[in-house]
């Protein structure tokens, strides 16, 4: 079978509305010459096509091969256009870009009191939104302008606009130190996930320390505070000190409430800062807070004057469901959370082409760890296999390698025995080559391995024995992550005290929360 061709057009075209398609055809049909187009052809024919087939645009007879490449980058062009066009797609930084351009446009014709007069407008409207980027560049227009047309006014206006562009390209400079630690901690995190050992901690601790600029937070704008928050968030989650992570989330959070305005104009901001608040949150334990907080957010996103784009849509999506199913990781309530993977599973149809496979897999982590807790052991194995059988998942290794120390464990509770040895061998294979065998990881597979030399009557004391040894890693600074993707110790005390793991996590909760 053969697989699909991917087309940028053709995906472009696909994620079109109905409202949006109809836009776009009025937008080309204004121009009657357009009506009979090559173009607007091509836009019906891949409209109603199911796969980009090059071989069949071909055969309609619609472009011929060597003009193939030059209709589809117009119609791309085109459709762009459109997009630009509506309503829907139009927000402050269009409107900023817009008056800048028509700026550009009258400076060119001489016409220089008409451009300083919107460039003032849009400056104000830049400033007012934090488009502090946009904002230079206006200020740096009108310095050229003010070097031309000469007022009475123009050595006052020059020490104005020379002091406002050194204040916006300080702020800019901070913005863009902070937003390049940001993204390089971030980057760290989807590729490795936290911090190992004490040198890779020394090592992000210094890396941070030594890029993050003084600053005084009462001279930030919201823009430069939300940076600030991102870099000191990734710090924690990397150091897995996640007490730090629920203060810094909450500042995120807090800053959008605290700005209303900026929900709307950076709804992934705002989205993502609730993810990782409720994330922190999940971590700690701390249900009522997380509870409270998910409301809140729920509330917030359901709200008709919300963002409601593609890419809103997807997050709004993810977020809500990861963290359905991780209030039942807190309290135990596995089998109560066993009622969402059907509903997400079929929800998620829809998002197909729009949620990527690193997401996905964590869906599936997420379902296998349910069931595992609600002691499915072969549903829990299913969607395992999911993961470990993707060859082409190259993010969180710390995922990859979890998902196998778990598949492990569900071979020996569903009683798959002949499994063993070839998973135990692929599963050191994998984690060497990793470099991540931890202490956990080690333990747990010298444990299973030696589970077939051990008699009935001494199973009882080999788990208690292996809980001891596991007790001493779960405070550990490099080695209690392990227990954040999969509750080992739990499950021996469920082993130990014969009852269900969700049971073992309810009463541990219960007694927390007293």
């Amino acid at each position: 079978m053969t697989k699909d061709q991917k087309d940028n057009l053709f995906s472009l075209i696909k994620s079109l509305t109905k409202s949006e398609k109809r836009q776009f055809k009025l937008y080309v049909g204004r121009l009657g010459v357009n009506s009979d187009s090559k173009f607007l052809k091509l836009f019906n024919l891949l409209d109603k096509s199911k796969t980009y087939n090059e071989a069949a645009i071909i055969k309609s007879g619609i472009v011929k091969k060597r003009q193939l490449a030059n209709v589809k980058a117009h119609l791309y062009k085109q459709v762009l256009i459109s997009l630009k066009l509506n309503p829907s797609h139009q927000n402050v930084r269009l409107q900023i870009r817009e008056q800048l351009d028509f700026a550009s446009i009258l400076y060119h014709k001489g016409l220089y009191k008409q451009s300083l007069k919107i460039l003032d407008k849009a400056k104000e409207l830049a400033i007012a939104n934090e488009e502090k980027n946009s904002a230079f560049e206006i200020v740096e227009l009108e310095k050229v302008i003010e070097s031309q047309y000469i007022t009475r006014s123009i050595s006052t206006r020059a020490d104005e606009l020379t002091v406002q562009a050194k204040e916006l390209s300080s702020l800019n400079m901070i913005a863009s130190k902070l937003s390049n630690l940001s993204l390089q901690l971030y980057s760290t995190i989807l590729k490795t996930g936290y911090i190992r050992n004490e040198e890779e901690a020394n090592m992000v601790t210094n890396y941070f320390n030594k890029r993050l600029p003084k600053v005084k937070i009462e001279d930030l704008g919201f823009r430069e505070k939300l940076w600030l928050y991102k870099a000191n968030l990734w710090q924690s989650f990397l150091l897995q000190d996640f007490l730090s992570c629920y203060k810094y989330a909450s500042k995120w959070v807090d800053l959008f409430y605290q700005n209303p305005s900026m929900i709307n104009l950076n709804p992934v901001f705002f989205l993502k800062g609730n993810n990782y608040l409720l994330e922190a949150l999940f971590f700690i334990g701390n249900k009522p807070k997380f509870l409270e907080k998910f409301t809140e957010f729920e509330l917030t996103v359901n709200k008709a004057n919300f963002p409601k784009d593609e890419n809103v849509a997807s997050l709004v999506f993810l977020y809500t469901n990861f963290h359905s199913i991780n209030q039942h990781f807190i309290d135990g309530s596995f089998e109560e959370g066993l009622d969402l993977i059907p509903k997400i599973e079929k929800a998620l149809i829809p998002f197909n082409n729009r949620i990527d496979p690193h997401h996905k897999m964590i869906f599936y982590y997420k379902f296998a760890s349910l069931h595992f807790g609600a002691g499915n052991n072969k549903a829990c194995i299913k969607y395992l296999d999911k993961i470990i059988s993707n060859k082409s998942l190259s993010m969180r290794e710390d995922l990859l390698c979890f998902s196998r120390v778990l598949n492990l464990v569900a071979h020996y509770e569903a009683g798959l025995d002949y499994h063993l040895d070839t998973l135990l061998r692929s599963t050191y294979k994998f984690l060497i080559k990793m470099n991540d065998l931890h202490e956990v990881q080690k333990e747990m597979i010298k444990f299973i391995r030696g589970l077939q030399y051990i008699y009935p009557h001494d199973l009882k004391n080999a788990f208690i024995e292996l809980h001891k040894t596991l007790k001493t890693f779960e405070e550990h600074p490099y080695e209690r992550r392990a227990f954040l993707y999969l509750d080992i110790i739990s499950w021996l005390e469920s082993k130990i005290e014969n009852k269900p793991v969700a049971e073992i996590i309810r009463i541990k909760y219960l007694s927390k929360n007293s």
